[in-house]
């Protein structure tokens, strides 16, 4: 079993890459970054916040991902505190690739170690434990994700195991020391549409680290110009019931034609999506509605939709009509991610 340590050597930049300009932090699923180097044949060392007392920028459950890299350093994801412990841990995650042995890490308040404090007054607790290159937990973990299933990582922090589960984002058990790290699938996000607007809201979403896809009907071969998962150029309605649709799941009908839109909203009412909007001016709402109704759509289902979305009062170009419709689909989507 782990035993309680205090701080070791902090890893500087050269050591941690992109520690002057942390934006390893800005990624907070640390499954796809796991899943690459599980591919390359690489260890990590995973680093889990189990506990947190007073406050503190992240909750339990949040987590950091650490592999070395081919010149020697040590490639970052995630972040726990913004303050100055990214590095330590990284100095205790290079010592867990090199024996294996776990570490439980105490940061702040009560912590015995008087060199590293934390400026928010709280306490930071943390598992770092070794995944291998062959660690059956980790491909478990990785395939409930590529099936769009919720599971639970279970670990002493030595032993792994992974089941089908639900419940807190994080539980934990002292005696004997256990966590119960809960995974839901990826946030996704699909957007359909070609202007401005659904370019925006597409690109804004991919750079929120959902897993977005971009759905432009008889659109254009090349790819758009900026990064996303999938782009389709297919029907709307055709490609979400083929995708499949889930509460973790998104979608944004942007297109602003009826019969492009309201095929993909159907489809993702149908399927139990977490979030389904339509753009558009709110006088062709009422239309919009009894179309939907007129092709099967239930009273339940309609008023899960969002017409004319949005937060008002932010401007109309197309970056500010984005942000506040991905602030609701941030909204909408979190009970998922963050429940009980």
């Amino acid at each position: 079993m782990p035993t309680e340590i205090g701080p070791g050597e902090i890893i500087g930049s050269e050591g941690l890459q992109g520690n002057d300009w942390p934006v390893f932090g800005w990624i907070d699923d640390i499954r796809p970054a796991l899943a690459e180097a599980l591919a390359a044949k690489r260890p990590a060392a995973l680093a889990t916040l189990y506990r947190v007392q007073g406050s503190a920028p992240r909750g339990p459950g949040a987590q950091m991902l650490f592999v070395p890299t081919p010149d020697g350093g040590i490639a970052a994801t995630g972040y726990f505190s913004g303050d100055c412990i990214e590095g330590d841990v990284a100095g205790h995650a290079a010592q867990v690739l090199a024996d294996g042995v776990p570490r439980r890490l105490h940061y702040g308040m009560g912590s015995p170690w008087i060199d590293i404090r934390l400026r928010c007054g709280g306490a930071l607790h943390v598992l770092v434990e070794l995944i291998a290159p062959d660690d059956a937990a980790a491909a478990t973990m990785l395939r409930y994700a590529a099936e769009r299933r919720s599971c639970l990582w279970l670990t002493d922090g030595e032993t792994r195991t992974v089941r089908e589960g639900s419940g807190a984002l994080l539980a934990l058990t002292d005696e004997p020391f256990g966590v119960a790290r809960r995974y839901d699938p990826p946030r996704r996000v699909i957007v359909s549409g070609g202007d401005p607007g659904a370019l925006a809201a597409a690109q804004l979403a991919q750079l929120a680290q959902f897993e977005t896809i971009l759905v432009r009907p008889n659109g254009p071969h090349a790819p758009p110009p900026f990064a996303v998962a999938q782009y389709l150029r297919e029907e709307p309605g055709e490609a979400v019931s083929r995708l499949g649709v889930d509460e973790w799941t998104a979608y944004l009908g942007a297109t602003h034609e009826d019969h492009h839109d309201l095929g993909g909203c159907l489809a993702a009412l149908r399927g139990g999506a977490g979030y389904v909007a339509m753009i558009g001016a709110k006088s062709r709402a009422g239309d919009r509605l009894a179309a939907l109704k007129d092709q099967g759509a239930t009273p339940e289902q309609l008023a899960r939709l969002h017409l004319s979305p949005g937060v008002a009062g932010l401007g109309k170009s197309p970056w500010e009509v984005a942000t506040g419709i991905l602030a609701e689909i941030m909204q909408a989507l979190n009970p998922a991610k963050e429940r009980a």
